[in-house]
């Protein structure tokens, strides 16, 4: 008798579990960490031989310690993101075509993760400054933004935006979009020396 009894009231149990049961089992949608953006705020840096511009200040300038014979060369460190901006100068001795070439191929390294590759046009006669900033947009590639800036007869300065994480840039698309409008403020404020 027991045993009837036992399996009965776990009948009992399971019946009313499934009668209790007002609405269709639904699972949440998997969410994402909320990201704090801070405030916009500037500094000028005027540390650099070649040229002067405005970082943000929750940013860090760093030397670029994988090329330490070149003073031009730095990353503006965004640690609150675990991401960098690695900026480069080259002067330029007829040698313009090399640097522009050389953008391009790296460009083009980031083309089997890309979905699209928008670029906008920089002129800026008054500053002397000219470029292309492109916007690499996919999952998975590293480098979502990237650019070149010349005066087109001395100086040639390139930047690229890396995460120190493993790319998914549909999560960190607010953190892209935020560090865009940084690096178009540094575009906009860069001065040749």
């Amino acid at each position: 008798m027991t045993h009837k009894f036992l399996t009965s009231l776990g009948v009992l149990f399971f019946m009313l579990a499934l009668l209790s049961c007002e609405a269709d089992f639904a699972p949440k949608p998997r969410g994402f960490f909320r990201i704090d953006l801070p405030e916009k705020k500037f500094d000028l840096v005027d540390t650099i031989p070649a040229f002067r511009f405005e970082s943000p200040i929750y940013a860090e300038i760093t030397p670029d310690y994988n090329s330490p014979l070149e003073k031009n060369w730095f990353n503006m460190e965004f640690p609150q993101f675990k991401g960098s901006l690695h900026i480069s100068h080259k002067k330029i001795d007829n040698n313009l075509s090399v640097y522009l070439e050389d953008m391009h191929t790296m460009l083009t390294q980031h083309l089997s993760k890309a979905n699209a590759i928008t670029d906008s046009l920089i002129i800026d006669d008054e500053r002397r400054v000219y470029g292309l900033l492109f916007r690499v947009e996919g999952k998975r590639v590293a480098s979502p933004l990237q650019f070149y800036l010349t005066d087109s007869t001395q100086n040639f300065v390139r930047g690229a935006l890396y995460f120190n994480i493993r790319p998914n840039n549909d999560s960190l698309l607010p953190v892209i979009n935020f560090l865009r409008k940084d690096v178009d403020r540094f575009i906009e404020t860069l001065n040749w020396k």
